[in-house]
């Protein structure tokens, strides 16, 4: 049986980030966690009322220091970061912004660089830690007018291997979920487009999309003690888009 844990999510109000939370509250964790929506946090804090929230801007270090460390008084630990920030930005290079790019890289890329320096921080005192982030299928396989979002969420792999070898003496380990198109609020330009939406349901073998539950259900695998052997990993969950042809439906 999986020991009790003390885990912080960042973008825990998020539709992947209030998934996991509940699956590892029912797993009787104990579950903090952050966001900037004081409305959206409230709304989770009245179906988990066991969860502590704080509200802090994943982009701003002090007040993620600041959350780090309240976080930690709380619980008394941080055993597991899960970290469930990210945008979505659908446009080709040439029609992207310097503004754009660089809210994208700093909320994708830049957020997860400062969210892991807190928590190694404290999780190198106490000699073991689980980080968990989010890449994206397309930063695995080129899909057209991804130019930006797949940058940003390739640097979240190539961190995520970095950091497993520089703190896997500290007994640390780090791994990365690359999802597909995922049906949560982040989304939904694209979801409630019908024609959209059933466009990138015929990009996938299994003519879907993902639910935050198949996302979340492996988050708390990799947060688990049966995972104690996984560290620099990222596994892609996308229904096969990256890997397999789709058959010709009917």
């Amino acid at each position: 049986m999986d020991t009790q844990k003390n885990i912080l999510i960042g973008g825990i109000s998020g539709g992947i980030g209030s998934s996991v939370a509940k699956i590892l509250s029912n797993q009787q964790h104990t579950v903090s966690g952050y966001a900037r929506s004081e409305d959206k946090l409230a709304k989770l804090k009245s179906d988990l009322p066991d969860i502590h929230t704080f509200r802090a801007d994943a982009t701003d270090t002090n007040d993620l220091a600041n959350t780090f460390k309240a976080a930690h008084e709380a619980m008394g630990s941080i055993d597991v970061y899960i970290h469930a920030i990210g945008s979505i930005i659908i446009k080709p290079a040439h029609l992207t912004n310097q503004a754009q790019w660089l809210d994208t890289l700093n909320l994708n890329l830049s957020s997860a660089f400062y969210a892991l320096k807190e928590a190694v921080a404290l999780m190198q005192k106490q000699s073991h830690g689980s980080l968990v982030f989010y890449s994206s299928t397309a930063a695995r396989i080129g899909v057209p007018n991804h130019e930006a979002i797949a940058a940003s969420k390739a640097g979240i792999e190539a961190l995520v291997r970095s950091a497993a070898a520089t703190y896997s003496n500290r007994n640390i380990r780090f791994n990365c979920i690359a999802p597909g198109l995922t049906d949560t609020d982040l989304a939904k330009p694209i979801t409630s487009n019908p024609q959209a939406l059933e466009i990138s349901k015929k990009m996938s073998p299994l003519n879907a999309i993902a639910q935050p539950d198949d996302i979340a259900s492996l988050t708390a695998w990799l947060a688990s003690d049966s995972a104690k052997f996984v560290t620099g990993q990222c596994f892609t969950v996308d229904g096969g888009l990256s890997t397999t042809v789709p058959k010709p439906r009917a």
